[in-house]
């Protein structure tokens, strides 16, 4: 019995260390390849959103930035994740993402690794993003690009927006976390 009490208390332990509590406990790379802690944005305000550059939604990268322009000094980030898994609208490598990003829409907002916000291999900040806030219906699959999360100073995640939500009409959810 008493084998069988350290044997539980082992494996809660290993389960314990394996569940994210904050979105802080994140590490993600940047579309430059480098692993970083998503604790760089601590006490910031955050606006986490899958991007596609061949989407009906893609003009929204415009939107984003003037968001980012207009909030960055005063503790708010956009951080672009690209994802393929819609349409095979986000085709490109890494590389041509970021030159897209650049060129197209002049973004200087952090910009992610391409990776699969729905199925098996699931970013697993993602993850974590749609248990916390679930979609319409309840259901947590990520229906489309330009899903968009925000998060605030504490790392608490308030809202979730639909893509059809443009970043212009969340101004005053922002502004209320700033």
């Amino acid at each position: 019995m008493k084998y069988l009490v350290v044997l539980l208390l082992l494996i809660s332990n290993l389960i314990g260390a394996n569940m994210k509590e904050s979105i802080y406990d994140f590490n993600v790379k940047t579309i430059d390849g480098k692993t970083i802690s998503m604790s760089e944005y601590k006490h910031k305000v955050l606006l986490i959103v899958n991007v596609a550059s061949k989407c009906g939604f893609t003009s929204q990268y415009e939107g984003l930035e003037k968001l980012y322009e207009k909030y960055k000094d005063k503790g708010f980030v956009i951080l672009g994740f690209p994802c393929n898994q819609f349409m095979n609208q986000e085709p490109g490598t890494n590389e041509e993402i970021k030159e897209f990003c650049s060129l197209t829409y002049q973004v200087k907002f952090p910009m992610f690794s391409k990776i699969d916000v729905n199925g098996d291999d699931t970013e697993p900040l993602y993850k974590y993003l749609k248990e916390q806030v679930s979609g319409v219906l309840g259901t947590e699959l990520i229906k489309w690009n330009f899903t968009k999360f925000l998060v605030d100073k504490n790392g608490k995640v308030i809202e979730r927006f639909s893509p059809s939500t443009t970043p212009e009409s969340i101004e005053k959810d922002i502004e209320k976390l700033l």
